[in-house]
């Protein structure tokens, strides 16, 4: 890996965001990403899938009135007096409009260093914003301010685009040091941590670099004592036609090594079906039962650091 380290804070990200217009492929952030950290190789590693939520305020030709729908409708609201039907016959009057941001995240990855856990991972939105509904229809008016901002009997329009899409800055992880923070909340070790653990330890890590195939969700929960609590997700983001294992009743021997190796190989790596098991994605919990069986019996194919690794999830099953 680069001696130099990684440059770029979530300042200079987010103004790489707002300053680079989005194009079909991405490749155009991915190159101002990549001219700033030469010694880095940059990729996107995953397009999340879409989502929306709400959006702001036009009138009819599209001119902008708001930005956020929830601000200006409580706002607006206080300025008519707290009269929620003095808002509705505003908003009826100025025919206005009411919008939805539409968007994916892209995911990038810049591998740091051998271990599981290093790399950084950084995490841009990609937006576009559409009209979406008269702000108060003809029909069924709303009864409240929660209705008035996000109705469910809303009256559609025909759909058209509003500016250009544009790309926001989330987030980024350096992983190596979010795990060392995860690690202080959880006595136990953390799901996330072993299948990094496990990884290094395993033939997977000769061969691949976890973020080659997965990324983390950070993210926080309440705890049942109100307490924030932080944790993260393991996410697959392979692209591959890689086959379900599931076929393997009555399978042993040679039979269920040929069932591994043909798995491993689509996916690219050695031990990949023993992961994919772990986050319960095409590999059933059958199977790691079914190889630890046969290699406790007469058979001998996995080397003896996968061995170990899944001796231990035998003793102590465990998921992520």
């Amino acid at each position: 890996m680069a001696d130099q380290p990684f440059q770029l804070d979530g300042q200079q990200l987010a103004k790489i965001c707002k300053h680079t217009l989005p194009d079909h492929n991405d490749e155009l952030i991915l190159a101002k990403l990549q001219s700033l950290n030469p010694d880095y190789p940059i990729r996107l590693a995953r397009t999340g899938a879409e989502w929306y939520r709400l959006g702001g305020i036009v009138d009819m030709d599209g001119n902008r009135i708001a930005n956020d729908l929830i601000e200006w409708t409580e706002r607006t609201y206080i300025e008519c007096g707290k009269n929620l039907q003095t808002l509705i016959d505003h908003a009826r009057e100025q025919k206005l409009i009411a919008t939805r941001q539409t968007g994916n995240t892209l995911y990038f990855v810049i591998q740091t260093g051998s271990k599981a856990e290093q790399f950084i991972q950084i995490d841009i939105d990609k937006t576009h914003e559409m009209s979406d509904r008269l702000l108060v229809g003809e029909q069924c008016p709303p009864e409240d301010l929660e209705e008035f901002i996000d109705p469910l009997d809303p009256e559609c329009i025909e759909t058209f685009c509003i500016g250009t899409s544009r790309y926001s800055y989330r987030r980024k992880t350096d992983v190596s040091i979010f795990m060392d923070e995860i690690n202080k909340y959880h006595i136990k070790e953390h799901p996330a941590q072993r299948f990094m653990d496990d990884w290094n330890r395993s033939s997977a890590q000769q061969k691949a670099a976890l973020c080659d195939d997965w990324i983390v969700r950070p993210f926080r929960h309440t705890g049942r004592f109100g307490e924030q609590i932080i944790n993260v997700e393991i996410i697959n983001t392979q692209q591959k036609n890689v086959p379900q294992l599931d076929d393997i009743n009555g399978k042993k021997g040679t039979s269920l090594h040929t069932l591994l190796t043909r798995f491993d190989r689509q996916a690219g790596y050695p031990f990949a079906w023993f992961f994919y098991m772990v986050k319960g994605k095409l590999v059933s919990p059958h199977s790691g039962v079914a190889v630890f069986k046969d290699i406790s019996g007469d058979f001998s194919y996995l080397p003896e650091r996968d061995v170990a690794v899944l001796k231990d999830w035998i003793n102590t099953p465990y998921s992520v």
